[in-house]
């Protein structure tokens, strides 16, 4: 069994900071990409940010200059700083976690459960 869990997140106000982390555990010896996504309510899933295995970084524009993603291979743990956000950054932020299976030509997708991050103005 794989387990992914964030935490993290909870109320700030707009122009505030919060970091949300995420952990996998169980039955995963490689990680190649961990990420962070956001959905509200009647809206689809959106990527935040992401980071590979060796370091290679993607950010949603509306996050640019304002959240970094950072992780720890040996504790497959990824971090989110969230800074000077936004009501609009309001949302559940699920964690994702992705292995590549070269030899088999399989990936296999984890998702945390989410947590709730809600920017007031």
């Amino acid at each position: 069994q794989v387990q992914v869990v964030e935490s993290g997140g909870g109320l700030a106000q707009a122009g505030g900071s919060l970091r949300l982390s995420c952990a996998a555990s169980g039955n995963i010896s490689i990680i190649n990409v961990m990420g962070w996504y956001r959905q509200n309510p009647g809206k689809r899933r959106e990527l935040v940010a992401d980071i590979t295995s060796g370091g290679s970084t993607n950010f949603a524009d509306s996050v640019k200059g304002r959240f970094t993603i950072s992780r720890d291979g040996a504790k497959k743990t990824v971090y989110l700083q969230m800074n000077g956000l936004k009501p609009e950054d309001t949302g559940v932020y699920y964690c994702k976690a992705i292995s590549i299976y070269l030899s088999q030509g399989t990936q296999v997708t984890y998702w945390g459960q989410g947590t709730q991050v809600t920017v007031s103005s």
